[in-house]
């Protein structure tokens, strides 16, 4: 089996085009506004258009409230809600039955300790994410794209009766480890295919899903 790969924090045709080009199975559209790749409705629209049909369209939402959802599925096409804040798992169940998609949900991770959050997310998520949690020292973390990977160990020889994607400091360079180590069939990347925070790199791109490809 393949590894499916994400191109998170996609905001520019070019960037897009690398994706898809490059055979990603997924592409992530970021509505955290904090974030430096963050995009408004009317950019993501126009790049949903963009998208084959064969790449999923993903929304990255950060603790939103029905509004914020509600305004951006009027103007596009997501297949897939992924939730990288604090949302409980009531929460989760609240926006499948609203808005009718299948949701990701990202699990922070530093310790094995962390795992426990799984059990009860994936009652409800369709999806699971598990990426860094950022060290408190860093300052002006966000929820996710922080270049920061957490101990793959962790995930080593565990599985989970849900999809789950390994995020947090993933790259070209250190892909076929991190998959060997959790036996991850789904990652996701955005720092690490990116010159500077939401400058994607087209040729990062393509390389990151080569070694995708031929794990």
């Amino acid at each position: 089996m393949a590894i499916e790969a994400k191109i998170c924090g996609v905001n520019t045709p070019e960037s897009v085009a690398a994706a898809a080009g490059g055979g990603a199975a997924f592409i992530g559209l970021n509505f955290y506004a904090p974030s430096p790749r963050a995009v408004t409705p009317e950019l993501a629209a126009a790049l949903a258009r963009l998208t084959p049909p064969q790449v999923k369209r993903v929304g990255l939402f950060v603790d939103p409230d029905d509004e914020t959802l509600a305004r951006v599925l009027a103007q596009v096409p997501l297949e897939l809600i992924q939730l990288h804040g604090g949302e409980a798992p009531r929460r989760i169940a609240a926006i499948k039955d609203r808005f009718g998609l299948p949701v990701m949900k990202a699990v922070k991770i530093a310790t094995a300790a962390d795992l426990a959050a799984a059990d009860e997310i994936e009652q409800v998520a369709d999806r699971l994410l598990f990426d860094a949690k950022a060290p408190k020292s860093m300052k002006h973390a966000l929820p996710g794209g922080n270049a920061v990977a957490f101990d793959w160990r962790i995930l080593a020889g565990r599985s989970w009766r849900k999809p789950w994607m390994l995020s947090g400091g993933l790259d070209a360079g250190n892909l076929a480890e991190a998959v060997t180590i959790t036996g991850a069939r789904a990652v996701d990347v955005s720092s690490g295919v990116e010159d500077a925070p939401g400058q994607k790199s087209s040729i990062k791109i393509k390389d990151f899903l080569d070694r995708a490809r031929a794990l």
